[in-house]
């Protein structure tokens, strides 16, 4: 009689538990989806610990994105602390119907750096470092454009040029020289055909240099 009869129909074969056993624990290892909206909702609930897990989940990167338009980790530090504490004020203002929770969440980072330049003159003058610093932003061959996201030059007419953008169109920018995302990453992130994604950058940097000027 076979070893296979030593066992029900359906049961796994010893040899294969350890196969079952791996499975079940990489399914058990996925971290949860963290629920921006609701986290928010806390916040605006008086939650305090809801603001320390967004600070967990976001802080680092948000960094990254503020230093990214200041140049300078001080500032940035400063600029993302003032950033929590607003996001913890204004969270009940949050429209859903208006954007992604995580959406709303960097626009204000952004929106307090954007201030900061445009409020201290030292970073109105453009440095020669300034290519090397955001090479690792830059994906795909599109060094050329990226003087136009030199903040500090002209930061306000870079944000009403922006405003001009269709919103799907300006967050692909964002993602992309901003949050240094690379096109296949922002292509994942919103659900769009990479070419799309490639198309949408290259139209928005090209309206984006006629605006500016």
């Amino acid at each position: 009689m076979s070893a296979d009869h030593h066992y029900a129909p359906g049961t796994p074969r010893p040899e294969r538990w350890g196969l079952l056993d791996q499975t079940v624990a990489d399914h058990v290892s996925q971290p949860p989806v963290f629920d921006y909206e609701a986290t928010l909702h806390a916040c605006a609930q008086g939650e305090r610990s809801a603001l320390q897990r967004l600070y967990v989940q976001e802080g680092p990167r948000l960094l990254g994105v503020v230093q990214r338009i200041v140049r300078d980790i001080a500032l940035a530090e400063d600029i993302v602390h003032d950033a929590f504490i607003r996001i913890w004020k204004k969270a009940g203002t949050y429209d859903p119907e208006r954007g992604s929770a995580r959406g709303w969440i960097f626009s204000v980072a952004r929106h307090l750096a954007l201030n900061a330049v445009r409020n201290d003159a030292r970073y109105v003058q453009h440095e020669e470092g300034h290519a090397n610093d955001t090479e690792h932003a830059v994906t795909e061959g599109w060094q050329a454009y990226t003087d136009t996201f030199d903040w500090r030059v002209n930061p306000g007419r870079v944000e009403a040029c922006l405003e001009q953008l269709e919103p799907v169109r300006r967050n692909c920018v964002f993602h992309a020289y901003v949050d240094g995302y690379s096109h296949q990453e922002i292509a994942q992130r919103i659900g769009a055909p990479l070419g799309t994604v490639k198309a949408w950058i290259r139209r928005s940097l090209t309206a984006l240099r006629e605006c500016i000027g």
